[in-house]
């Protein structure tokens, strides 16, 4: 007589028992892991190894010092707007030492106040006070052109969303026979911009807490950095032109897509390319006026 085998769990056989279709899964000997929907055959997992974070580089910060030691060479390869002259010629020792002074103070207030996205010092140099420097040239030679030193009122620039006022505050310290306001819809970026003026004795510097499109008054140049677009950017400021005005856009590489919205009454006089020292990325200045306005070369 045949001995009775007995299947796992007990049932008799290697599947049978009543209703038990041959192949089908015995949920009696069913793990916790296959019972959670795991499959029969996954092999144990192995956890994966913990990775260390990677530490990041110390954030870089100078000291007035070493801001007026990394300056020269920087000033020596930007043009100053007058004959064959560079910054490093055109730029007195006090100027310079206004700039390695903001510099400091801006690092200082970001660490608070978050005013720019950048805090190590060279991506600072570079990015920021480089790139603001380029466009002297640029704004000094339209200021001349269109006779606008030589007038018994200085001629005023406006710096729109202004920030921790770049291009702002390095303009008017470069610009002293420039009257630059700078506005930004952030009090605390405005209130940085009026101790920058306060401390570094900037009289032609200041500062406005509001909304552009609230401002009052005229100016004989508008710009921007990083603000809106070139539409946008008209658009909220048409109303502050003065007879002759015109707008100078910072922007990366040249924004044909923006250029394609202006409205038909904006000219665009000059798209003009700009090499930023140590800045390996596009830049240029875009400079427009309202349609039928005096011509005149920036």
């Amino acid at each position: 007589m045949a001995m009775n085998k007995r299947g796992p769990g007990g049932k008799s056989g290697g599947g049978g028992g009543r209703g038990h279709r041959p192949g089908a899964v015995d949920h009696s000997v069913l793990t916790a892991y296959e019972l959670r929907g795991g499959k029969v055959s996954a092999p144990a997992r192995k956890a994966a190894p913990m990775r260390r974070p990677v530490p990041s580089r110390p954030t870089e910060v100078w000291t007035e010092a070493q801001w007026l030691e990394a300056l020269p060479p920087v000033l020596a390869q930007l043009p100053a707007g007058v004959g064959e002259q560079t910054l490093s010629e055109a730029l007195s020792e006090v100027q310079q030492r206004q700039l390695a002074a903001y510099m400091v103070m801006l690092a200082h207030w970001n660490s608070t106040f978050n005013l720019t996205a950048l805090r190590d010092a060279s991506e600072m140099l570079s990015h920021h006070l480089s790139d603001c420097l380029r466009v002297l040239a640029p704004l000094l030679r339209h200021l001349h052109t269109a006779d606008l030193l030589g007038r018994e009122t200085p001629p005023r620039l406006l710096d729109v969303g202004s920030g921790g006022g770049l291009p702002g505050v390095v303009l008017a310290i470069c610009c002293p026979q420039v009257q630059v306001t700078c506005v930004d819809t952030v009090g605390k970026k405005a209130a940085f911009i009026r101790q920058v003026a306060a401390e570094l004795r900037l009289p032609n510097l200041k500062a406005e807490h509001a909304r552009v499109e609230q401002l009052q008054g005229r100016y004989e140049l508008i710009t921007s950095r990083a603000f809106a677009s070139l539409p946008d950017f008209v658009k909220l400021t048409r109303s502050l032109l003065s007879e002759g005005a015109v707008w100078m856009a910072m922007k990366g590489r040249a924004p044909d897509e923006e250029l394609a919205e202006l409205p038909a009454d904006v000219a665009v006089f000059h798209v003009e390319p700009l090499q930023v020292p140590g800045l390996d990325a596009e830049r240029c200045l875009v400079w427009m006026r309202p349609e039928g306005e005096a011509q005149g070369v920036a």
